[in-house]
């Protein structure tokens, strides 16, 4: 009889704990939730000792309805593997009678929420990064552009922090008017404008403005790093959105990446292994160094 031998793992390395249905907040007696990847250890802390890692805010773009939690779990685990903790967020869906700026108020609340508890999840509150897709890049950009503005600020651990070290951003809306306008023919565009902007259509370029990172930076103000990636094929956001935020930025001494993915569309066929190597090389040059 051959019986093979494989050794334990006593420091439980390379192991990863899933933390489901997490409420970090309400509004109007909805429950807000986020789900946390975090290192194994982090569930035994009476036998473990897990040193805080950095945070990264991952929102998935819904067109600003409700993300679902999902669809980059898989992809977000190998940087849980290189020492982060990862929160994926949900916000209020505009669909449901939820204008801008809940969705940002939301991931904003998050994030104290997360800072709040840093310990009870072996998070660095000093080490914060966000990171979005679509609309929740659009999300991403608005947190990384209003740290700590109290007009996108709640009550909830409202003595915490919503500030960020790092942005990173995959095929943002940076131009709201100019996206919605590219995507006239696509079912539902003319009623989630209704619902993200109010029924008030006067008020429409003003609140898109508000919602558009573009418009939104402003000289002589101390911003976190930004990573921009998008493809040149995108059918959803025009590419040139990317090239005219990154030269905003530059133009007011931010510290900005920018990345092409040449004939990738929106989501689709954007990502690769050479993506989230990428952004993982940024947020330890931003966050570990």
């Amino acid at each position: 009889m051959t019986i093979h031998e494989i050794e334990n793992n006593p420091n439980l390395n390379g192991q990863i704990r899933l933390i489901e249905n997490v409420t970090y907040g309400a509004a109007d007696g909805q429950a807000l939730k986020l789900e946390l990847l975090t290192p194994w250890t982090q569930r035994y802390p009476q036998q473990y000792k897990t040193e805080p890692r950095p945070l990264i805010v991952f929102v998935q773009g819904s067109s600003w309805r409700l993300p679902t939690f999902g669809e980059e779990i898989p992809q977000l685990v190998q940087f849980v593997k290189n020492d982060y903790v990862v929160a994926t967020v949900q916000h209020r869906n505009s669909l449901d009678g939820y204008p801008f700026p809940a969705f940002l108020q939301d991931v904003k609340t998050a994030i104290r929420f997360l800072r709040a508890n840093a310990k009870k999840y072996a998070i660095d509150p000093e080490r914060v990064a966000i990171w979005g897709t679509s609309s929740g890049a659009n999300a991403a950009m608005l947190v990384g552009l209003t740290g700590d503005d109290p007009k996108y600020k709640t009550a909830a651990y409202d003595d915490q922090s919503d500030a960020v070290s790092a942005v990173v951003s995959c095929f943002a809306p940076m131009d709201v008017a100019e996206t919605f306008k590219y995507t006239a023919n696509v079912p539902g565009n003319e009623i989630l404008k209704y619902c993200l902007f109010g029924t008030d259509k006067k008020k429409w370029p003003e609140i898109m403005r508000e919602m558009s990172p573009l418009y939104r930076v402003k000289a002589g103000k101390r911003y976190p790093s930004f990573e921009l990636f998008h493809g040149d094929a995108d059918k959803i956001v025009p590419y040139h959105q990317m090239e005219e935020m990154y030269e905003k930025l530059k133009s007011v001494g931010a510290n900005v990446e920018a990345y092409r993915v040449t004939n990738a569309n929106h989501e689709l066929d954007f990502w690769s292994q050479r993506i989230y190597d990428t952004v993982l090389e940024f947020l330890d040059k931003k966050l570990k160094h």
